[in-house]
C-alpha cells in the first residue's frame, strides 16, 4: 500500500464511488456521500479499519456483530491460511473432518442438550433452516415473533421480522405469521395455538434498538411453547459467541431453546458461516432424506476451520468475561453521559458490548454518526428504531480505545445540540 501515490490511492476512491454509482447501488452511495463517508476501506485489525489513505477509525459498529474476535484475529487469519492451500471448499460426496469438528464444539458449548448442526453462510440462511425444521417435526404451520425483531431479508426470515417498511414491498410473505409486542406474555400466550410451529425470537433485540427482554420473559415464553407443544427458535446470530457477557445471551436468562441460530461472529470476522442447531429428538425428521434441506457451499472446510478457531479464541481468552466487564464500563460512562445531554439522550441501555443509546430526535442519530465519523469513530443506527445509536465494537476493543469513543462522542454530542439549537433558533 505504501507504494501507492496519494493520487492513486484518490483515484481508487473516485473509481470505487464511480463502480458504485453504476454497477451497484446508487442509493447506498448517496447516502455514504450524504453522511461524507467519501473513502475506501482497505485493511483491519483489532477494533479498527484503516481506509486506503492509512486513517485509523475506531469500529463501534462491528459488522453488527461479526467481529467479536476483533477485525483479522491472527490465530483465525493463520489457520484459514493454513486450509486455503489445503481444500477451500468441499467434494460434497466425501466426509468434511472439519464440519464434523465444528458441530461437536457447538454442541460442547450451547445450552441444553442442543446437539445436531446445519452449517451455511448467513444468519438469514440458518433462520430459513430453522423455520423449516420446526414446520417439519411439529407438522404445523404457524410462526409467532415479535413486532421490533430482526431475522434477515430473505423471504421466510422476512415474514417473522417486525417492521413493516422493509416487508410491504415484497407481499405477500410465508403466510401464517403472527406479530406480537416483544416482553408481552399476555399476547403471547394467546398468538401461540395448536397451529404454531415455534416461536422466534431474539434474546435481545438488536435491531429494534437493543431491547432487553424483562427479567421473567423468555422463562415465560419457554412455558407457553412448552405446554401448547410449540418449538422455541432463539436468534442468536447478533447476540451469541460472548457478545453480552456469556458465550449466549440467553444464558443470562436461564432459558434453553428447541433451536438455536448462530452466524456474525462464528466466521471470526474472516469468512461467512451460519449455522442452526437443535436436539437429537427434533433432528430425527431429517434422518429419512438427509438431502432434504442442503448448502452447496455451507459447512466448507474454510468457514468451519474458522468457526473452530473462532470458539477457540472465545473461551481461551475468555472473550465473554472481557465483554461483561467492558461493557459495565462503556454503559457507566454513558449514563453519565447521558446526565450531561438529557436534552439528546432518551435512555442508554444494554448489555455486555450490545449497547443502544436512544436520541429523543430520529434525524439527531444521523447527525450523531455523521459527527462522530468525521472523529473517526464509526457507529450506527438501528434498522427498526432510527433513534438508537448501536456501540457493538470488537470485544477485543481496549480501555484505552472505549475512552477514545467516549470523548469523541462528547465532542460530537456538543456538535450535535449546536446543530439542534441553530435549527430550533
Amino acid at each position: 500500500m505504501e507504494t501507492l501515490s496519494f493520487e492513486e490511492k484518490k483515484k481508487i476512491v473516485e473509481e470505487t464511488i464511480e463502480k458504485y454509482m453504476k454497477y451497484l447501488n446508487p442509493g447506498l452511495a448517496r447516502l455514504y456521500k450524504f453522511a461524507n463517508l467519501t473513502t475506501v476501506e482497505w485493511r483491519g485489525a483489532g477494533a479498527k479499519v484503516f481506509d486506503v489513505f492509512g486513517e485509523a477509525y475506531i469500529d463501534c459498529v462491528g459488522g453488527f456483530g461479526v467481529f467479536n474476535v476483533g477485525r483479522n484475529h491472527p490465530r483465525v487469519v493463520a489457520r484459514v491460511m493454513e486450509q486455503l492451500q489445503l481444500l477451500p471448499l468441499s467434494s460434497r460426496t466425501l466426509f468434511n473432518k472439519h464440519q464434523a469438528d465444528l458441530a461437536e464444539m457447538l454442541a460442547q458449548v450451547t445450552p441444553g442438550n442442543l446437539q445436531y448442526s446445519f452449517f451455511c453462510n448467513s444468519g438469514a440462511e440458518a433462520v430459513e433452516g430453522a423455520l423449516k425444521l420446526a414446520r417439519m417435526y411439529t407438522k404445523r404451520k404457524k410462526f409467532v415473533s415479535a413486532l421490533g425483531g430482526f431475522h434477515g431479508k430473505t423471504f421466510g426470515a422476512l415474514s417473522v421480522s417486525g417492521r413493516e417498511v422493509y416487508k410491504r414491498p415484497f407481499e405477500p410473505l410465508l403466510p401464517g405469521t403472527e406479530q406480537v409486542p416483544f416482553n408481552d406474555l399476555e399476547a403471547m400466550e394467546k398468538a401461540v395455538d395448536e397451529d404454531t410451529a415455534a416461536v422466534i425470537l431474539e434474546p435481545i433485540q438488536g435491531e429494534g434498538g437493543v431491547i432487553l427482554p424483562s427479567p421473567e420473559y423468555l422463562q415465560g415464553v419457554r412455558e407457553i411453547c412448552t405446554k401448547k407443544g410449540a418449538l422455541l427458535i432463539l436468534d442468536e446470530v447478533q447476540t451469541g459467541l460472548g457478545r453480552t457477557g456469556k458465550m449466549f445471551a440467553c444464558e443470562h436468562y436461564g432459558v434453553v431453546p428447541d433451536i438455536m441460530t448462530l452466524a456474525k461472529g462464528l466466521g471470526g470476522g474472516v469468512l461467512p458461516l451460519g449455522a442452526f442447531i437443535s436436539t437429537a429428538e427434533i433432528w430425527k425428521v431429517f434422518e429419512e432424506n438427509p438431502l432434504m434441506h442442503s448448502s452447496t457451499l455451507g459447512g466448507n472446510p474454510l468457514s468451519c476451520v474458522a468457526g473452530i478457531e473462532t470458539l477457540r479464541v472465545l473461551q481461551e481468552e475468555d472473550m465473554p468475561a472481557q465483554a461483561a466487564e467492558k461493557g459495565t464500563y462503556f454503559l457507566g460512562r454513558l449514563k453519565a453521559l447521558q446526565e450531561e445531554f438529557p436534552d439528546i439522550i432518551r435512555e442508554v441501555r444494554g448489555l455486555g458490548l450490545l449497547i443502544g443509546m436512544e436520541l429523543f430526535v430520529e434525524d439527531a442519530a444521523s447527525l450523531l454518526a455523521m459527527e462522530m465519523a468525521q472523529r473517526k469513530v464509526l457507529v450506527a443506527y438501528t434498522l427498526n428504531n432510527p433513534k438508537v445509536i448501536r456501540f457493538e465494537p470488537p470485544l477485543t476493543i481496549t480501555y484505552e480505545e472505549i475512552d477514545v469513543v467516549l470523548s469523541t462522542l462528547y465532542e460530537s454530542l456538543t456538535g450535535v445540540r449546536a446543530i439542534i439549537q441553530e435549527i430550533g433558533a
